[in-house]
């Protein structure tokens, strides 16, 4: 076990929900100027027939948006560990223009990488009606499901909201660096038992076949506390024969962890509206979604637009992550 695991972490990292919900330092708000940058791209790539997902930074310019972006990596890593930003007319382009505005973001801040089998890098987050209960290859966000805590993929992730629900869908985030605190505090005979391989479902996504991958909840590398936490996942591997069951320990570790997400003293909970860009590590903080409830109108559901990305100043990585269906492309 590190020596790290033996004091509370300290750093801009360690929030609680009130401490921020008090202050709007969190939330950013695009410039007109940079609306403006955004139109020219647009303008720019009119009638440009390339596959989005082949054009990089270069075929983007955006020098204010560049900067911005690099300070939110700044804030991804060393920082609080995510942003929100405000001021994108998401009402005013297609959903075409939508996802090249995106995308050319997305290449700003980091590297996309594959959220699938199949390598894609840019994914809707809407309701498809299916359950994650009716195969093993169904996942949570193709649902309008509640999202418990958990990581995406990559370093961090990024989502842009086209269009809200028509009620619910809250998003919520909770500080790893706190979490590991509050456990420190309460059961801190269940610190090294976070540090131990759990069993996760990877849902048919790992890239060499594996249904089960093990690894560490919590993390200790280089002088950083990383996290890989799915309750959901861990519950369905342990549908799997041949996974071992949780012992007592194990449980009790799981337990906690859920209680202090869903702790109104933890967790920073808020809406995403049209044209809102929430990004985060995902190493240093959890999200979540509460279960919502869409109109009838399929063209008027909710919808996102995901990426994954691996960012030039992103931390070193354990070696369980290298083994991972979420982080295997940000280890290499």
């Amino acid at each position: 076990m590190s020596g790290q695991a033996e004091r509370l972490l300290k750093g801009p990292e360690v929030w609680s929900g009130p401490d921020l919900s008090v202050r709007t330092d969190w939330i950013e708000h695009l410039e007109p100027v940079e609306v403006d940058e955004i139109d020219a791209m647009l303008a720019a790539h009119k009638g440009n027939t390339q596959v989005l997902t082949e054009l990089g930074r270069g075929d983007f310019a955006m020098p204010r948006l560049a900067r911005r972006f690099a300070a939110v990596r700044d804030e991804l890593e060393g920082g609080r560990g995510f942003a929100l930003l405000r001021g994108l007319p998401v009402q005013r382009y297609s959903t075409d223009e939508a996802r090249k505005i995106f995308w050319a973001m997305a290449v700003h801040l980091g590297d996309p990488q594959g959220q699938d089998k199949q390598g894609n890098r840019m994914h809707s987050v809407t309701n498809t009606g299916l359950r994650v209960d009716s195969t093993n290859s169904v996942r949570s966000y193709q649902t309008d499901d509640e999202l418990t805590f958990h990581n995406d993929g990559g370093d961090a992730f990024m989502l842009l909201c086209l269009r809200p629900a028509k009620s619910g869908g809250m998003s919520k985030l909770v500080s790893v660096a706190h979490l590991y605190n509050e456990v420190l505090r309460r059961r801190p005979d269940l610190i090294a038992t976070l540090q131990e391989p759990f069993h996760f479902d990877t849902r048919g996504q790992h890239p060499t076949g594996l249904k089960i991958q093990s690894v560490p909840i919590l993390n200790f590398h280089a002088g950083r506390l990383s996290a890989l936490y799915k309750r959901r996942y861990l519950r369905l591997a342990q549908e799997n024969p041949d996974v071992p069951r949780l012992t007592p320990a194990q449980q009790d570790a799981i337990d906690l962890i859920e209680s202090l997400c869903n702790d109104p003293d933890v967790q920073l909970n808020f809406y995403m509206e049209a044209g809102d860009i929430q990004i985060a590590n995902n190493y240093s903080v959890l999200h979540a979604r509460s279960k919502y409830e869409d109109v009838d109108d399929p063209a008027r559901r909710r919808h996102l637009l995901r990426a994954w990305l691996t960012l030039p100043n992103g931390r070193p990585l354990p070696e369980a992550f290298g083994l991972t269906r979420e982080f295997f492309q940000s280890y290499a």
